[in-house]
C-alpha cells in the first residue's frame, strides 16, 4: 500500500472521462464545502484562515468581504502561473456553487446556542471541509482558486498535501490577523487539521485512472 504521504496525482482529468460520477463527486463536494463554511459561521469561534485574510483586506481597503474574496481569489490565481496550474470547470464551479450552498445553509441553521453546540459545530465544520476538499478536489475537474496553491505545491514539490495546506493555511493566518482579521480557537483547529484530514480522505476520494494504479 502506497503511503499516506506519497503524492497523489490531482491533475485535471478530460470532462469525458467518468463525467457523471466526476461532476456528481464535484457538485456533491462544493455543496459539503459550503455547509461546513455555514457551520463555522454558526459556531462563531473563528473563522477560517482564508476568510479570516479576507476580513481583514476588506477592513484595510473599505470592501465588503464577498469583494475582498474576489480580489483575493484572482491574485491567487495569479500565483499559478508559476506552478503551471490549469484551471478547469471545478474552478469556477468552486465560485459560484460554494457561495450558493452557504447562504443557503445559512437560511435555515441556527446559532449554536451554548459552549457545547458551539464546539460541536466547530468541529464538525472542519471535519465536513477536509473531506469536501477531497471529494470536489479529487474529482480532478480542476481546484478552486486557493486549492490549486496546494496541489500545485504538491505537484512541484513532491510534499505531502498535509504538509502543502497546512503551511498555506497558517501563512494566510498570519497575514490575515496581521490586516486585522477576526482569529478565534476554531480558526487555530482549522489550520492545525485540515491538512491532515484532506490527505487522509484523498486516500479514498481522488479519481484515478489506469495509469494511476501500475505499480
Amino acid at each position: 500500500m502506497a503511503s499516506p504521504a506519497a503524492p497523489v496525482d490531482l491533475s485535471p482529468l478530460p470532462v469525458r472521462d467518468r463525467p457523471l460520477s466526476r461532476f456528481a463527486q464535484l457538485i456533491g463536494g462544493l455543496a459539503l464545502y459550503g455547509t461546513s463554511l455555514a457551520l463555522m459561521v454558526r459556531a462563531e469561534l473563528g473563522l477560517s484562515p482564508w476568510s479570516v485574510l479576507d476580513q481583514g483586506i476588506a477592513l484595510r481597503a473599505g470592501w465588503s468581504l464577498g469583494t475582498a474574496s474576489a480580489i483575493t481569489g484572482v491574485g491567487v490565481l495569479l500565483a499559478w502561473l508559476p506552478l503551471r496550474q490549469r484551471p478547469g470547470i471545478g474552478t469556477v464551479a468552486n465560485v459560484v456553487l460554494i457561495a450558493i450552498s452557504l447562504d443557503a445553509v445559512l437560511a435555515v441553521l441556527p446559532e449554536a446556542r451554548g459552549p457545547a453546540s458551539q464546539v460541536l459545530f466547530c468541529v464538525a465544520g472542519v471535519v465536513l471541509n477536509g473531506l469536501a476538499t477531497a471529494s470536489y478536489v479529487g474529482a480532478r475537474l480542476g481546484p478552486g482558486p486557493r486549492d490549486g496553491l496546494m496541489t500545485g505545491l504538491h505537484a512541484r514539490t513532491g510534499k505531502s498535501v498535509r504538509a502543502c495546506r497546512t503551511t498555506i493555511e497558517i501563512g494566510v493566518l498570519a497575514s490575515g490577523w496581521l490586516l486585522g482579521g477576526t482569529v478565534g480557537v476554531g480558526t487555530v483547529l482549522y489550520a492545525a487539521t485540515i491538512g491532515p484530514i484532506t490527505q487522509a480522505c484523498l486516500r479514498f476520494t481522488a479519481v484515478r485512472v489506469k495509469k494511476d494504479l501500475r505499480p
